[in-house]
């Protein structure tokens, strides 16, 4: 479809027609069948919202509502300063198990990487020492890392450690291997607890997550075990629009 058969007020013929859907449907029919058809792969750049009024000959309204529904359904992926991007299929995590999200990412052929945002010793708060089961201004490690998949954002993970079981956490790389490895070695996994919930991120968590304000997440609070002890107490947040759980389970 070319510019040129875009004309002011009036939708360009590479819009479908055959049905009486609104605008801003046909935009996002548009949109999904280039999705479909492999023209606009995953991670592909999609024109900005000005390219598109003037490729479809819409307005501006009709653009950003069918931009914003495409994300809301995960097909596509807005970053911050950076542009809307087609999104990769959703990220598929086990309801049930402890994973490494390392691995999960090779699995699926991608590349993993990691940034450590912060890595800190601190005294345990009243509900800190409650959830690792310590007593209240005892030390406790604290990090907090954003995981990657390819260049992607795909999970903060604000995780606190129980010192006593894991003295040298703090020691380690984790640009190189994840907290899960390490931990799995020093105080391999007995029992664990998770509550998942649809939340909003903070302000600094979008910009860390380089998502828009206001789009739903997904959070994992977890608790894991070696043998009698609390290990770790951490928040696993990921952009809804990029991942889902998925459990099986008979009765």
């Amino acid at each position: 479809m070319s510019q040129a058969s875009a004309q002011p007020g009036r939708p360009a013929a590479g819009l479908s027609d055959t049905l009486p859907a609104p605008l801003y449907a046909r935009v996002k029919q548009y949109i999904s069948g280039k999705i479909g058809d492999g023209s606009w792969p995953p991670h592909h750049r999609v024109p900005s919202e000005t390219e598109l009024v003037e490729e479809l000959g819409v307005s501006r309204m009709t653009v950003n509502r069918a931009l914003r529904e495409l994300t809301a359904d995960g097909l596509l992926v807005r970053m911050q300063g950076v542009g809307t991007f087609v999104a990769e299929p959703k990220r598929n995590s086990a309801l049930y198990a402890v994973n490494n999200i390392a691995e999960e990412i090779a699995a699926r052929g991608r590349r993993h990487h990691a940034r450590v945002v912060k890595s800190s010793e601190e005294p345990a708060g009243a509900a800190r020492a409650a959830a690792l089961d310590v007593g209240e201004g005892q030390r406790v490690f604290h990090t907090v890392i954003v995981h990657y998949e390819d260049d992607v954002p795909i999970q903060l993970e604000d995780r606190y450690v129980n010192a006593t079981v894991a003295p040298d956490y703090l020691a380690q790389d984790f640009t190189r291997q994840t907290p899960y490895e390490y931990l799995s070695r020093v105080a391999p996994l007995t029992e664990g607890e998770h509550v998942v919930e649809a939340v909003l991120a903070t302000p600094d968590e979008c910009a860390l997550l380089q998502i828009d304000r206001g789009e739903p997440c997904l959070l994992i609070r977890r608790r894991t075990w070696s043998a009698s002890r609390v290990v770790t107490s951490v928040r696993l947040l990921h952009p809804g629009s990029m991942h889902r759980l998925e459990g099986r389970f008979k009765s």
